[in-house]
């Protein structure tokens, strides 16, 4: 095993925002490989993540964001547990990301707790019609699977995030709230286009 060095803690901490000591403990469980050490942080940040997903969110920021010279806009509200996180400016951004993201990708729910039943028994139909003829026990797995698919692109947590598209935008808000410190949640959005 090679020495861990400062500036192995130090790249390990540019890339990936987190503190110098969890940078450390991780760079010696990995052996020094930076690659290694970063899967094992995200495995632990997760968790810490995922931990701290139950805490109250009841702070935060509203955001807007207008795209295409005054043809899409979007107002999205982000919580945070304290104001001093919700005036940070990392947390500001993170807010605008994700609004510039719900222009592009133009979700219709935050989760798909959210979409409409209505819709997804839309999408169910349109499956069903397509399966028609398979046999009969393929086509519940068939209609499952379009349902699926069609739930992952049109929830702004399942989408792939436009700035890195091998990360979903709910990735994205596991990752800050890892770096952050704090839970965040989307809780609501409006997205506004003309003509739509």
């Amino acid at each position: 095993m090679s020495a861990i060095t400062a500036s192995m803690v130090n790249e390990l901490r540019q890339r990936t925002g987190l503190g110098l000591m969890d940078c450390k403990k991780a760079l010696v469980e990995s052996g020094g490989d930076q690659e290694a050490a970063i899967d094992h942080l995200k495995k632990n940040g997760a968790i810490k993540a995922a931990k701290k997903a139950g805490r109250e969110a009841s702070e935060g920021t509203v955001a807007s964001y207008i795209h295409m010279g005054g043809k899409v806009g979007v107002m999205l509200e982000l919580n945070c547990e304290s104001d001093f996180v919700a005036k940070n400016e990392d947390f500001q951004n993170l807010a605008r990301d994700i609004a510039m993201h719900i222009a592009a990708a133009a979700p219709v729910a935050v989760s798909r707790e959210d979409v409409p039943a209505d819709l997804i028994a839309k999408e169910r139909e349109v499956a069903e019609a397509q399966a028609e003829g398979k046999p009969a026990q393929a086509i519940e797995k068939i209609v499952e699977g379009k349902v699926n698919k069609f739930l992952s692109t049109v929830t702004l947590l399942d989408q792939p995030y436009v700035k890195n598209t091998d990360q979903t935008v709910g990735e994205l808000l596991t990752e800050s709230i890892q770096r952050i410190g704090e839970n965040i949640k989307v809780r609501r959005f409006a997205r506004f286009a003309i003509g739509e």
